[in-house]
């Protein structure tokens, strides 16, 4: 062994310099392999890398760069935040890819297949045990008329969170906090037939859909596919947002990318963006042609007002360049979006009011678990009145199928709590007239469900709901829900005159009801001093 390191020694001595040269050049080399290929790894982890090398990515990356996320690389989520002997191992996984894209062998539109769980990227940053306080939403609606007539929608969205252990655990983020499992027919995710709760006693609560005919049997077969809720379950575009047409165009009326004042813009724009179906360079076409609609129709607005026309075309035609990609079949309608239930089923994947538990409990379809009833207010209309927490609920209105009995149970003891003038309309008269509850087709609730019926309670034939809400009628006694002071004139009048708040209703100064003498017609509801 000695001979061998004098040997060593010896033979460094007379070549010390070529040595040292092959020492240097080596390290040189293994320098430049790791600036290399660090600098690679940074850049193929760049958005811009994902965004705009792969051909068939532009349609996420221009959802991706108006998302609440933009800021976000893309690799935090679709890799997560691990360690770098990690990432590489999973990222090497993803170089098929490459011979997709390359060979062009995939199906448009191109949907996510293999999304990590929430738990492992949103929860690197976002805390679902910490409590976060209701939220005001407001919602602006332009109407298809001339004068695109505003309508604001005000509710209040209770996204809670935090843990049982804490008090809290309640809200949107329920979801989250308790242990929610379900079994989906789609790979979207938009067809749930089962769910099931772990309450934290163990307690095991299924709920099946009544009308999707799938068995306890069938759930026991499939175990392996159901999965435990998580963020992206509801928020399942966050990072990759769509606009649908109504609503980028009233966002471009509010914030004056679009002039309101231009007769029909709002209902014009939108079918303008609805109707695309051809290449980009057609629905560009025919975009432009709004300007050809103005002058025709409105040839004295247009020589007044070219300039605001030919705005309205350029920011539709930006507006399609975000939202459509006519080559890759993407539009607004090809990635659903979950959160919320008017779009598209949303939150009505489970919440329905048609799945139902064993001991006939459903899953409950009411507007308030996870925000107010919505309040609609605009020109003409009174000022919103939002109730921020619901207070003295009667026992009826706790029944999982309430919002389905509602409607046929209508009484005298209503009117103690709501207004409910022109009942079941969509004028926004009254509480009972709201035209965000009313006047829409809520085509994924299930309200009208045929196996629902078994456990709704029915009424005869020919028996109507026992009292009229129409004003006039003697079963009709307007109440008063709160105390009154001896100036009880003075103190309706304060708040619910002409120009106040609801329920102030336009069929008091059609039938000519006297101001003077509030109460007269209105008495104070049972247990109100």
């Amino acid at each position: 062994m000695r001979a061998i390191i004098r040997y060593v020694f010896r033979l460094f001595r007379q070549h010390w310099k070529l040595t040292l040269g092959a020492v240097v050049v080596l390290l040189l080399v293994g320098v430049i392999l790791i600036v290399a290929g660090a600098t690679v790894w940074e850049y193929t982890n760049s958005t811009v890398f994902c965004g705009t090398t792969c051909h068939t990515m532009p349609p996420e990356y221009a959802a991706y760069k108006q998302s609440p996320h933009a800021r976000v690389a893309c690799v935090d989520c679709h890799l997560g935040q691990e360690s770098f002997l990690a990432a590489v191992p999973r990222k090497a996984k993803e170089l098929r890819h490459v011979y997709y894209a390359l060979s062009q062998d995939y199906e448009t539109p191109i949907y996510v297949k293999n999304m990590r769980p929430a738990r492992e990227t949103c929860e690197k940053c976002h805390n679902p045990a910490k409590f976060s306080a209701d939220s005001l939403k407001k919602i602006v609606h332009y109407l298809p008329d001339p004068e695109n007539t505003p309508r604001e929608t005000f509710l209040t969205l209770k996204t809670g969170g935090g843990t049982l252990r804490e008090g809290l655990g309640r809200g949107i983020h329920w979801h989250i906090e308790s242990q929610v499992y379900y079994l989906s027919e789609d790979k979207l995710h938009q067809n749930i037939p089962y769910v099931k709760e772990v309450r934290p006693d163990g307690t095991v609560i299924e709920y099946y859909d009544l009308d999707s005919g799938v068995t306890p049997a069938d759930v026991a077969a499939r175990s392996a596919e159901v999965r435990r809720m998580d963020c992206i379950d509801c928020h399942n575009r966050i990072s990759h947002t769509f606009q649908i047409p109504q609503d980028a165009v009233d966002e471009a009326i509010s914030r004056n990318r679009i002039d309101g004042s231009l007769p029909y813009i709002a209902v014009k724009a939108t079918q303008l963006l609805s109707g695309q179906a051809g290449s980009r360079e057609e629905s560009m076409v025919e975009i432009a042609r709004l300007e050809d609609w103005y002058r025709l129709n409105y040839p004295a607005v247009y020589a007044t007002k070219k300039a605001s026309v030919q705005q309205a075309v350029t920011e539709l035609q930006a507006i399609f360049e975000r939202t459509y990609f006519p080559d890759m079949s993407i539009g607004w309608s090809t990635h659903p979006d979950n959160l919320g239930h008017k779009n598209f089923p949303g939150c009505f994947r489970c919440h329905d009011g048609k799945h139902v538990s064993s001991d006939g409990q459903t899953i409950r379809l009411e507007c308030n678990i996870c925000h107010t009833i919505p309040r609609v207010t605009g020109p003409g209309l009174p000022a919103p009145v939002i109730a921020v927490e619901p207070q003295n609920e009667p026992e009826s209105h706790q029944d999982s199928n309430w919002l389905a009995r509602h409607r046929n149970e209508f009484d005298i003891t209503c009117t103690g709590c709501h207004s409910t003038y022109n009942r079941g309309g969509s004028d926004n008269s009254s509480f009972c007239a709201n035209s965000a509850c009313h006047g829409v087709e809520w085509k994924w609730a299930g309200l009208d469900a045929p196996g629902l019926r078994a456990y709704l309670p029915q009424i005869p034939a020919g028996e109507q709901p026992p009292a009229s809400s129409e004003p006039g009628t003697s079963s009709f006694v307007p109440r008063i829900p709160h105390p009154l002071t001896e100036d009880r004139i003075g103190q309706c009048l304060t708040c619910h005159g002409l120009e106040g708040l609801a329920p102030y209703t336009p069929f008091h100064v059609e039938e000519g009801f006297p101001l003077d003498a509030c109460t007269e017609c209105h008495e104070l509801a049972p247990g109100v001093q």
